[in-house]
């Protein structure tokens, strides 16, 4: 593959210089006198940051940062809650945070989901140690030291993204000590899963490792979504030189599963009931798994010139197929073509088949940052360059209605006969970028962050439906400026003003304008927040926000409502508190809380059904709290419980239907003991402790689902160090 132009200009320079810095100590220790001189010097020693997860991150900004100093609200999931809490995919992890919510979240498929009401962008919103990858499938956690995501405006720090924010997954690290650790996991109803995670320092210390391994037998609380997953992942790190550090990393996941599409409103305007959870609508013989294969390989290089100054450059190449097969369900064409399942709950069922699909983008970055001084004024300097290649391919689908069936009394249809096109280029886009930071210590206690990026994008879209292409380049500058102060060394306050851009939505299938992508559209934030040490190891947080971007939403045509286009008109206007603690409560007592309050509305449509609506989808109230009890009276056992609470939501834009609010207790237990004499951890955990009926997702896309919550789910797994 040929390296792209930007890359290569804003790289060589930077690479060249460190390149030479990081072998010119090797090449002169030839000598004894040569050696005797390097050990004079003072060295600069480039590792990765061993800092404590949960109290830095570096998704707020350009480097690993305390949170404290941090003027943006940042979660961080660190690998410790991820083994304890048994989770295994982001979409459990993410019920940890009340500010992040499901959105068309269908068992099987894309793990999808909002920040602050917004809807995260598959293929710009998720980050691999900064640089972006596509979601488009289950990303797989093994590998993973710890999940970071940044909630708000993200234009500085991530360019082109959703206004919601962004999740970073920090990918694990080679470890000085040997490790190796083995965990095996069953479900209730069948799933089985074994992970494999090694590392350590070959005899020549500079050189690190860390493989994971992972195969899983899916069987889904949904009746039929069953499936199977098998991952590999290795980073190796060379330390060149005390200045000079190499990180490479690799994975790859192959996963097949079947999906399980959501139910729909009924043709009289109730929700439908009497349905279980494990109620599959996508059932037929010819049903098959959608079977996706990803892969990664990144590339990291660091160097530092020396105490105050050091260079960066990585750059990470995704793989992405995916065949796609669905007997999905949609409208009731017997009472028309609305998507409604008719009011005795018959529904269409539409044989989907879209083969080949591929995205192969490159994502590249280079910064220097450094420290220095200005008379009285500190600087912490940030400058960069990055680059984002996106290729997509697809084939024209089939999308054939082949029959009727029933939520409550499952028919079988015999499938289309259609068949799917060749595949070919759909999307290329470039977007290149120059970033600059600035962190101006004004006084011992206050700090000014600037910073500005400039973006250039360069679009190209074959739309299958219309058979036609569409080119057009944008330029944005993205601003963003945050004042923190400290009254005491614990405690920060800060007020931020940022914006952002991120790609126009893409209208469904059913448009007129189907497949279509609207033009980019700009969001601005303000927010106001205070941090709070309470104790070395327990930290709260309080953050006060609104957000303003274009709205989006299907609009019919004409008053038959039979037809619509996908447009942007007016503004949705999110403004919010969250409030979270997290941390080491006392010496027995570790607690994890977040509560988020969202008032959403609508306006300027140009609609009155829409015009002060709320944002559907989206609570106006959700918490989550964990708590995790070490009983003094039992060495090596720990306790813990969970519950998750969401207010009502709107299932339409005209807030026309409302699904009711719900909670749900979750339990679970780790013992740590040794077996034969290895160390090991036993688990156990009632997910859904009540086996409560809820409805999770009830997103508006596609012409509108509902999912429901999974049922109650017991697991237990066994963690052996050896």
């Amino acid at each position: 593959m040929s390296t792209p132009n930007l890359s290569a200009h804003f790289s060589r320079p930077v690479l060249a210089l460190a390149i030479l810095h990081a072998f010119a100590a090797p090449a002169l220790a030839v000598n004894d006198a040569a050696e005797a001189d390097a050990q004079s010097m003072t060295e600069v020693i480039v590792t990765a940051s061993k800092a404590p997860a949960a109290k830095r991150a570096s998704v707020g900004g350009f480097s690993d940062a305390p949170l404290l100093q941090t003027p943006a609200s940042v979660t961080v999931i660190g690998q410790k809650e991820l083994q304890d809490l048994q989770i295994r995919n982001l979409s459990d992890a993410v019920k940890l945070d009340a500010s992040i919510n499901d959105s068309y979240n269908a068992v099987g498929y894309a793990e999808q989901f909002t920040i602050r009401g917004f809807k995260l962008d598959t293929n710009s919103s998720y980050r691999k140690d900064g640089v972006a990858i596509p979601g488009d499938t289950q990303i797989p956690l093994e590998n993973k030291e710890r999940i970071e995501v940044l909630k708000g405006l993200a234009g500085l720090q991530a360019g082109m993204a959703a206004p919601g924010g962004v999740i970073d997954f920090i990918v694990k690290r080679p470890t000085n000590a040997p490790l190796r650790t083995v965990t095996l996991e069953a479900r209730e109803r069948g799933t089985l899963y074994g992970a494999v995670d090694v590392g350590g320092r070959l005899e020549d210390t500079r050189f690190g490792y860390r493989v994971n391994v992972a195969a899983e037998r899916l069987r889904s609380y949904i009746k039929g979504a069953d499936g199977n997953r098998k991952f590999i992942s290795g980073a190796f790190d060379w330390q060149i030189s005390p200045q000079a550090l190499l990180q490479l990393d690799a994975d790859y996941q192959d996963k097949a599963q079947v999906t399980a599409p959501g139910f729909q409103l009924l043709s009289n305007g109730r929700l439908p009931s009497n349905v279980s959870a494990d109620t599959m609508l996508n059932k037929q013989p010819w049903t098959h798994p959608v079977e996706t294969i990803t892969s990664n390989v990144g590339l990291r290089f660091q160097y530092a010139f020396n105490d105050d100054w050091h260079a960066t450059v990585s750059a990470n190449q995704h793989s992405f197929k995916r065949d796609d097969y669905t007997a999905y369900p949609y409208g009731c064409s017997p009472e028309g073509w609305d998507p409604v399942f008719c009011s005795n709950g018959d529904f269409s069922v539409w044989d989907f088949r879209s083969l080949g699909e591929t995205k192969k983008p490159l994502s590249a970055q280079a910064m220097i940052q450094g420290k220095f001084a200005t008379g009285s004024l500190r600087h912490e300097f940030t400058a960069g360059m990055s680059y984002f290649n996106r290729k997509d391919r697809a084939g024209k689908y089939v999308y054939d209605e082949v029959g009727i069936s029933n939520i409550y009394r499952p028919v079988i249809v015999a499938p289309s006969d259609g068949v799917t096109g060749p595949v070919r280029l759909v999307r290329n886009d470039k977007e290149k970028s120059v970033f600059v930071q600035d962190i101006v210590s004004l006084a011992p206690n206050w700090k000014l962050h600037g910073g500005l990026r400039h973006i250039d994008v360069d679009g190209y879209q074959y739309v299958l439906k219309a058979d036609k292409e569409i080119r057009a380049k944008h330029d944005f500058l993205l601003p963003n400026v945050a004042l923190v102060y400290n009254p005491q060394d614990n405690i920060a306050v800060y007020a931020s003003y940022s914006q952002g851009m991120e790609h126009g939505g893409t209208a469904d299938r059913y448009a007129a304008n189907a497949n279509v992508e609207l033009t980019p559209s700009r969001s601005k934030q303000i927010e106001f927040g205070v941090k709070m040490d309470v104790t070395p190891d327990f930290m709260v947080a309080a953050s006060l926000f609104q957000i303003r971007k274009g709205l989006e939403f299907n609009q019919y045509l004409d008053s038959s409502k039979t037809a619509y286009n996908f447009v942007r008109e007016g503004q949705a206007q999110h403004r919010g508190l969250e409030l979270s603690a997290q941390g080491k409560a006392s010496a027995n007592l570790q607690l994890g809380a977040s509560l988020t309050a969202l008032n959403s509305q609508q306006s300027d449509t140009g609609n009155a059904d829409l015009d002060g609506k709320r944002v559907p989808n989206v609570p106006a109230l959700k918490a989550a709290v964990r708590a995790d009890y070490a009983v003094p009276q039992v060495a090596g056992l720990n306790v813990n419980g969970s519950w998750e609470y969401a207010g009502r939501k709107a299932f339409e834009y005209s807030n026309t239907t409302f699904v009711p609010s719900y909670s749900v207790f979750n339990v679970g237990a780790a013992y740590a003991t040794r077996l034969a004499g290895t160390p090991a951890v036993l688990r156990a955990s009632v997910n859904n402790l009540t086996d409560k009926f809820y409805w999770r997702d009830v997103t508006p896309e596609a012409g509108g689902y509902l999912f429901p919550g999974a049922s109650r789910t017991l697991k237990v797994s066994a963690q052996f160090d050896f």
